[in-house]
């Protein structure tokens, strides 16, 4: 597939890549500054733009794609609604080249909450979503614009996330989140939106996944 990774330099999207050139796809990561792609740049076609939140400056990037990636948000606990942002100049951008498929990293408490998820579970979201406040405000941002759009969208909600390994083993659960799920890893959240990427059932739809 040719696919275009937002966010390439972060710790999602720099899997994102390396996954998905493993694996033989056409890749194309979208970035500000080149010298933070730690892939090899033989294997990624490099797309550099000034400004991420610049739809016409993302055209070239995703026009005649098969899908986008994006692992853009916040890095901080101040998300100033950058995800929210630069998710909308992704969306002009694909609607205006007519590339419908779009994946991106969204998280778990903006999911709806399981019924049977244990008391201790409720209340540590509780806590989280209390101290990031912001930064889920603008998830849900980004998610009603996704909504809004005309692209075929598939918003990956994990929990927690590590540096731990690769491992493909996890469960997803699509509109709502895996029972108990309180963290996975960056590489296995990547392998699961490429493993989204031809799922007819994830579109149109938030999806949770999690250990």
């Amino acid at each position: 597939m040719r696919l275009t990774v937002f966010g390439a330099t972060g710790g999602i999207g720099q899997e994102i890549v390396r996954q998905a050139v493993a694996a033989g796809h056409e890749v194309t990561a979208v970035v500000r500054d080149p010298a933070r792609l730690s892939v090899p740049l033989f294997g990624p076609t490099v797309h550099t733009v000034a400004r991420v939140d610049d739809p016409e400056a993302l055209r070239e990037a995703v026009a005649g794609r098969d899908a986008a990636l994006s692992g853009l948000g916040s890095r901080g606990r101040k998300a100033g609604g950058v995800a929210e942002r630069l998710t909308r100049a992704v969306l002009a951008a694909m609607e205006a080249e007519g590339t419908r498929r779009l994946l991106v990293v969204s998280a778990a408490p903006v999911a709806p909450k399981p019924a049977d998820d244990p008391l201790i579970d409720r209340m540590m979201l509780g806590a989280i979503g209390a101290i990031l406040k912001e930064v889920y405000a603008d998830l849900t941002a980004m998610e009603a614009a996704l909504a809004a759009s005309a692209t075929d969208w598939t918003s990956v909600r994990p929990p927690k996330l590590t540096n731990g390994p690769l491992t493909g083993s996890y469960r997803t659960v699509i509109g709502s989140n895996p029972r108990s799920g309180r963290s996975i890893s960056r590489a296995d959240v990547a392998h699961a939106m490429l493993a989204l990427v031809d799922d007819p059932a994830a579109l149109k739809q938030g999806v949770g996944v999690a250990y």
